[in-house]
Protein backbone atom coordinates (compact mmCIF):
# COMPACT_ATOMS: atom_id res chain seq x y z
CA UNK A 1 0.00 0.00 0.00
CA UNK A 2 1.37 3.39 -1.01
CA UNK A 3 1.36 6.41 1.24
CA UNK A 4 1.10 9.85 -0.34
CA UNK A 5 3.24 12.57 1.19
CA UNK A 6 3.55 16.32 0.95
CA UNK A 7 7.18 17.22 1.67
CA UNK A 8 8.41 20.75 2.37
CA UNK A 9 12.03 21.34 1.31
CA UNK A 10 13.66 23.93 3.58
CA UNK A 11 17.15 25.32 3.75
CA UNK A 12 20.00 26.53 1.65
CA UNK A 13 19.32 27.85 -1.84
CA UNK A 14 22.80 27.87 -3.36
CA UNK A 15 23.01 24.27 -4.62
CA UNK A 16 20.73 22.00 -6.62
CA UNK A 17 19.80 19.62 -3.77
CA UNK A 18 16.07 20.31 -4.27
CA UNK A 19 16.33 19.39 -7.94
CA UNK A 20 18.19 16.19 -7.04
CA UNK A 21 15.37 15.16 -4.71
CA UNK A 22 12.72 16.14 -7.29
CA UNK A 23 14.57 14.13 -9.97
CA UNK A 24 14.71 11.09 -7.67
CA UNK A 25 11.01 11.38 -6.82
CA UNK A 26 10.20 11.62 -10.54
CA UNK A 27 12.57 8.81 -11.56
CA UNK A 28 11.04 6.44 -9.00
CA UNK A 29 7.50 7.78 -9.61
CA UNK A 30 7.00 8.27 -5.87
CA UNK A 31 3.66 9.58 -4.58
CA UNK A 32 5.26 12.75 -3.21
CA UNK A 33 4.34 16.41 -3.66
CA UNK A 34 7.28 18.73 -3.04
CA UNK A 35 6.82 22.27 -1.75
CA UNK A 36 9.24 24.89 -0.51
CA UNK A 37 10.13 28.52 0.01
CA UNK A 38 10.74 31.08 -2.70
CA UNK A 39 14.30 30.26 -3.76
CA UNK A 40 14.88 33.36 -5.88
CA UNK A 41 17.05 35.24 -3.37
CA UNK A 42 16.25 38.71 -4.75
CA UNK A 43 12.51 38.06 -4.86
CA UNK A 44 12.57 36.71 -1.31
CA UNK A 45 14.54 39.71 -0.04
CA UNK A 46 12.50 42.32 -1.93
CA UNK A 47 8.94 40.95 -1.67
CA UNK A 48 7.98 43.16 1.27
CA UNK A 49 9.03 46.47 -0.25
CA UNK A 50 7.87 45.53 -3.74
CA UNK A 51 4.37 44.69 -2.53
CA UNK A 52 3.96 46.93 0.55
CA UNK A 53 6.16 49.91 -0.29
CA UNK A 54 9.66 51.28 0.12
CA UNK A 55 11.51 51.38 3.44
CA UNK A 56 14.45 53.66 4.16
CA UNK A 57 15.76 51.33 6.86
CA UNK A 58 17.30 47.95 5.92
CA UNK A 59 15.84 46.58 9.16
CA UNK A 60 12.26 47.42 8.16
CA UNK A 61 12.84 46.24 4.59
CA UNK A 62 13.99 42.86 5.94
CA UNK A 63 11.14 42.83 8.47
CA UNK A 64 8.50 43.27 5.77
CA UNK A 65 10.06 40.57 3.61
CA UNK A 66 10.45 38.15 6.50
CA UNK A 67 6.78 38.54 7.43
CA UNK A 68 5.59 37.82 3.90
CA UNK A 69 7.94 34.86 3.54
CA UNK A 70 6.71 33.56 6.90
CA UNK A 71 3.16 33.38 5.54
CA UNK A 72 4.35 30.94 2.88
CA UNK A 73 6.70 29.02 5.19
CA UNK A 74 4.24 28.54 8.04
CA UNK A 75 1.41 27.62 5.67
CA UNK A 76 3.43 25.05 3.75
CA UNK A 77 5.11 23.52 6.82
CA UNK A 78 1.64 23.31 8.39
CA UNK A 79 0.36 21.41 5.35
CA UNK A 80 3.42 19.13 5.09
CA UNK A 81 3.55 15.52 6.21
CA UNK A 82 7.33 15.75 6.38
CA UNK A 83 9.93 18.52 6.25
CA UNK A 84 13.42 18.09 4.79
CA UNK A 85 15.91 20.70 5.97
CA UNK A 86 19.27 21.18 4.22
CA UNK A 87 22.12 23.00 5.91
CA UNK A 88 24.74 23.92 3.32
CA UNK A 89 28.41 24.61 3.78
CA UNK A 90 28.67 28.12 2.37
CA UNK A 91 26.28 30.20 4.51
CA UNK A 92 24.72 29.94 7.95
CA UNK A 93 21.06 29.05 7.42
CA UNK A 94 19.45 30.53 10.51
CA UNK A 95 16.07 30.34 8.80
CA UNK A 96 16.54 26.60 8.31
CA UNK A 97 17.17 26.14 12.03
CA UNK A 98 14.01 28.13 12.71
CA UNK A 99 12.07 25.91 10.29
CA UNK A 100 13.33 22.82 12.14
CA UNK A 101 12.11 24.23 15.44
CA UNK A 102 8.79 25.23 13.91
CA UNK A 103 8.26 21.76 12.42
CA UNK A 104 9.14 20.15 15.76
CA UNK A 105 6.75 22.46 17.62
CA UNK A 106 3.99 21.56 15.15
CA UNK A 107 4.68 17.85 15.60
CA UNK A 108 5.73 17.50 11.96
CA UNK A 109 8.55 15.01 11.46
CA UNK A 110 11.66 16.34 9.80
CA UNK A 111 14.80 15.04 8.15
CA UNK A 112 18.05 17.01 8.27
CA UNK A 113 20.65 17.01 5.49
CA UNK A 114 24.16 18.29 6.16
CA UNK A 115 27.81 17.34 5.98
CA UNK A 116 29.61 15.58 8.82
CA UNK A 117 31.46 18.81 9.58
CA UNK A 118 28.22 20.39 10.84
CA UNK A 119 27.26 17.55 13.17
CA UNK A 120 28.44 19.30 16.34
CA UNK A 121 26.94 22.70 15.49
CA UNK A 122 23.59 21.10 14.65
CA UNK A 123 23.44 18.54 17.45
CA UNK A 124 20.20 19.95 18.95
CA UNK A 125 18.55 20.15 15.52
CA UNK A 126 19.73 16.61 14.75
CA UNK A 127 18.49 15.32 18.11
CA UNK A 128 14.88 16.17 17.18
CA UNK A 129 15.17 14.95 13.58
CA UNK A 130 13.69 11.63 12.54
CA UNK A 131 16.72 11.07 10.29
CA UNK A 132 20.03 12.82 9.63
CA UNK A 133 21.33 12.47 6.06
CA UNK A 134 24.38 13.62 4.17
CA UNK A 135 22.99 13.39 0.62
CA UNK A 136 19.78 14.02 -1.33
CA UNK A 137 19.98 10.38 -2.49
CA UNK A 138 19.51 9.25 1.12
CA UNK A 139 16.42 11.46 1.35
CA UNK A 140 15.00 9.85 -1.81
CA UNK A 141 15.69 6.40 -0.35
CA UNK A 142 13.79 7.40 2.82
CA UNK A 143 10.88 8.73 0.74
CA UNK A 144 10.74 5.45 -1.19
CA UNK A 145 10.73 3.45 2.03
CA UNK A 146 8.10 5.63 3.73
CA UNK A 147 5.76 5.79 0.72
CA UNK A 148 6.15 2.23 -0.57
CA UNK A 149 7.90 0.21 2.12
CA UNK A 150 10.66 -0.59 -0.38
CA UNK A 151 14.31 -0.54 0.59
CA UNK A 152 16.82 1.14 -1.66
CA UNK A 153 20.51 1.59 -1.02
CA UNK A 154 21.62 4.99 -2.31
CA UNK A 155 24.49 4.55 -4.75
CA UNK A 156 26.42 6.51 -7.35
CA UNK A 157 24.66 4.45 -10.06
CA UNK A 158 21.42 6.37 -9.48
CA UNK A 159 20.92 8.93 -12.21
CA UNK A 160 20.05 11.58 -9.59
CA UNK A 161 23.61 11.53 -8.27
CA UNK A 162 25.54 14.51 -9.63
Amino acid sequence: MEVELTVYLSGEIHTDWREQIADGVDELDLPVVLTGPVTDHDASDDCGVTILGHEDSAFWKDHKGAKLNAIRTRTLIGEADLVVIRFGDKYKQWNAAFDAGYAAAQGTPYIVVHSKEHAHALKEVDAEAFAVCETPEQVVAILRYVTRGELMRPSPSLSIVR
